[in-house]
């Protein structure tokens, strides 16, 4: 990587980010009557280290690496379990997971990745949805699952600041 996408397109602390987000899976585990096991934990961590996209191979060999088997099942049921409770979202464009910035929040991301380094912001993306629904709702369709993603390059790439 030529940046450090950590920042996910602005700078803040990464560290209390990551600590933040584990926090609010627990509660969100909580809430919902389900464990964040360590498996699912560390998985989490895994894709709360960069604000990137990981697949789930790359998710699987730092599992593999921590003791927690080689076998693709364990990265898939964690990274599903992940998605399932709104912990993480899957980057259908790359087909790989990155991190929920607002994990137990109802919202309509928008993906930004960036296509040279896979960088990954969450943008806000409730005005996208609204015309989203509304374009549809015209034709007489209802939305009921919507993933949007744009690419292009962030600003450490060259895509401006």
């Amino acid at each position: 990587m030529n940046h450090d996408p950590s920042a996910a397109f602005h700078d803040h602390d990464h560290g209390a980010c990551a600590a933040t987000a584990l926090e609010q899976a627990e509660a969100i585990c909580a809430r919902h009557g389900v464990r964040l096991t360590p498996v699912r934990r560390r998985a989490l961590e895994i894709l709360l280290e960069e604000h990137r996209a990981l697949g789930a191979y790359d998710v699987l060999a730092k599992l593999a690496e921590d003791g927690f088997g080689k076998q693709p099942p364990v990265a898939y049921r964690a990274l599903d379990f992940l998605v399932e409770h709104g912990l993480a979202h899957r980057i259908r464009r790359l087909n790989a997971f990155t991190a929920c910035t607002r994990p137990g929040d109802a919202h309509a991301p928008v993906f930004l990745i960036c296509t040279q380094c896979d960088a990954v912001a969450e943008a806000p993306g409730v005005e996208v949805r609204h015309a989203l629904d509304g374009a549809a709702g015209a034709i007489g369709f209802t939305v009921t699952r919507a993933n949007v993603e744009a690419v292009g390059l962030c600003p450490g790439c060259g895509g401006g600041a």
